[in-house]
């Protein structure tokens, strides 16, 4: 494909578009399907058909639109009328008021904070466009990006971009992604590979999921520009088999560019070359380790190495590899299109951008939301959030997964960033947040994420493979109420020993989840421990269970 064939694509499907009188954007992402969008895109298209529109409306299918908690959702695309909670049998009267005052019953108020509070990046095209037509990808200025990083600079001046920008990884680290790019570029190897991280294990979290599910597209011209940066002309999406219809997406979507030659063999008349393949994970949270990723990707068990050396000189078949993941590929063409200062422009001093976070648990609007780096706490989830469901009072929120900690209301106030919420004892991780309210226990709740980490170790070192057992068995006490005073103190101990000697992040972040309700509940553990009580109601401490400690 030629540039000038590109701007055609894209002319022709904003033409098209001018000759359709009203366009409904059915959600078809996981979320709202799971809720039966796609029988309510079926049953639009009969009411329409059924009232001879077929010439001037169209119904299609678009990605997520984030409130997924008022699924399914339709929008009427010239209007701005936003429709949830549709059921097939609303069609009629959806199509029956087209071009007439909104049907009130179904409407969603996007004026509320949910949608106003957000500045979309990432998610600007979710929601959007029909993620299985990459025409309408490219109307929207698609590949755009990847046609000015090969026509009008050289990788050198690509990566200056991106290190501008001050974009740091998404997946959870937070590593400068300009400095690792340029450390892939400057390693010397016959070839390079270019890795997508899209294996999203931490409970709760779908923010990579419904990025690959409403606009694939985004996440491979990504890679493209990637790959032109640090010379690679093969990538791969590493993505976990559970998520079917990003699957599908993806090699849909990778099937389109290479028919119209945005990948494959010398891109846009260059000397340039990029191929992408599919790789699917079996569901090992550990995987989403980059080492244990590379082996997997080799047809290896899926277990860490130790680093140096690290992937950016020996990676993917001990060749120079680089890897990013989902969200952070998404944010490249918007970066090479406007310039890094732009993005750099967005957020605070050492976070810049914005982050897509997976709102989840005890509060009003789940879903999915993108805000400014910086945001604070109680701006998430007391206003775009909506607050806690049933009049009750909030407790904690848990960032980063697994991985991640328990920040209580005392922070509520805490800027959203890296720094912060490693401050806080958490960290950002890839963007699960799920919210707890005081029917939680926060013992319990340490214990499901130690549960968590405990079955997912890939068991190669010991202090993971064993220690988390022990953590695990010792919150089963507490909760219980069996433990003593010196079984709290061999917890703390074995947080310890777990967070320092652990061979990769798996280990090296179980604890977080105990430290910090330890940190911010030890009364919640001092009353199962000493009052053989449990504040919340939540763990089963019996009688019976007392009278033999």
């Amino acid at each position: 494909m030629t540039p000038e064939e590109l701007h055609k694509v894209a002319e022709t499907e904003l033409e098209s578009r001018q000759q359709i009188d009203h366009t409904l954007c059915v959600c078809t992402a996981a979320g709202c399907v799971s809720t039966h969008s796609d029988k309510v895109k079926e049953a639009l298209e009969k009411e329409i058909e059924k009232h001879g529109l077929k010439e001037k409306c169209k119904v299609k299918g678009v990605g997520c639109m984030g409130l997924c908690m008022a699924g399914p959702l339709v929008s009427v695309e010239r209007t701005g009328a936003l429709y949830q909670m549709v059921k097939a049998e609303d069609a009629a009267a959806i199509v029956e008021n087209l071009g007439k005052p909104p049907v009130q019953r179904l409407l969603c108020d996007t004026a509320q904070p949910f949608f106003s509070r957000q500045k979309k990046i990432v998610l600007e095209n979710s929601g959007v466009v029909d993620a299985e037509r990459i025409e309408e990808y490219i109307a929207a200025k698609g590949y755009e990006a990847l046609l000015e990083a090969l026509t009008s600079m050289n990788p050198a001046q690509v990566i200056e971009q991106v290190t501008k920008s001050g974009l740091r990884g998404r997946g959870g680290a937070g590593f400068p992604t300009g400095l690792k790019w340029g450390t892939v570029a400057k390693a010397r190897g016959d070839r390079k590979f270019v890795i997508c991280n899209a294996d999203e294990g931490d409970p709760g979290a779908f923010m990579d999921r419904s990025v690959l599910e409403s606009d694939p597209h985004r996440v491979l011209e990504g890679m493209a520009v990637g790959g032109y940066a640090v010379g690679a002309s093969q990538g791969y999406i590493y993505v976990r088999a559970e998520y079917p219809l990003a699957v599908k997406r993806l090699k849909d979507a990778i099937k389109q560019a290479e028919r119209l030659g945005l990948l494959g063999h010398s891109i846009f008349g260059t000397t340039f070359s990029f191929n992408i393949e599919v790789r699917l994970g079996a569901g090992a949270f550990v995987c989403g380790e980059e080492t244990a990723l590379i082996a997997s990707v080799e047809g290896k068990r899926g277990q860490p190495r130790p680093r140096p050396p690290f992937p950016a000189e020996r990676g993917l078949w001990n060749s120079p590899t680089l890897i990013n993941n989902v969200e952070t590929f998404a944010n490249i063409p918007p970066i090479i299109r406007n310039g890094g200062e732009w993005f750099a422009g967005i957020g605070t001093e050492k976070g810049k951008g914005t982050k897509v976070f997976a709102l989840a648990g005890r509060v009003n609007n789940t879903g999915l939301i993108e805000v400014p780096m910086g945001v604070t706490l109680r701006e998430i989830i007391f206003d775009i959030g909506g607050g806690i469901p049933d009049g009750k009072k909030f407790k904690a929120v848990q960032t980063g997964g697994p991985s991640g900690g328990c920040i209580p209301e005392q922070f509520l106030d805490m800027p959203v960033d890296y720094e912060s919420l490693a401050k806080a004892g958490s960290i950002m991780g890839s963007g699960g947040m799920i919210v707890m309210d005081e029917t939680s226990c926060m013992v319990d709740v340490a214990k499901f994420f130690m549960e968590f980490c405990m079955t997912e170790s890939c068991g190669k070192c010991v202090p993971c493979r064993v220690g988390t057992k022990q953590m695990y068995q010792l919150l089963c006490k507490i909760s219980d109420g069996t433990a003593t005073a010196a079984d709290q103190v061999m917890l703390e101990e074995l947080c310890d020993v777990v967070k320092n000697t652990s061979l990769c992040g798996l280990g090296m972040t179980a604890p977080n989840p105990v430290l910090s309700t330890l940190r911010y509940f030890r009364d919640e553990f001092m009353a199962h421990i000493h009052d053989r009580r449990c504040p919340a109601g939540v763990c089963k401490i019996g009688k019976e269970q007392v009278a033999t400690v």
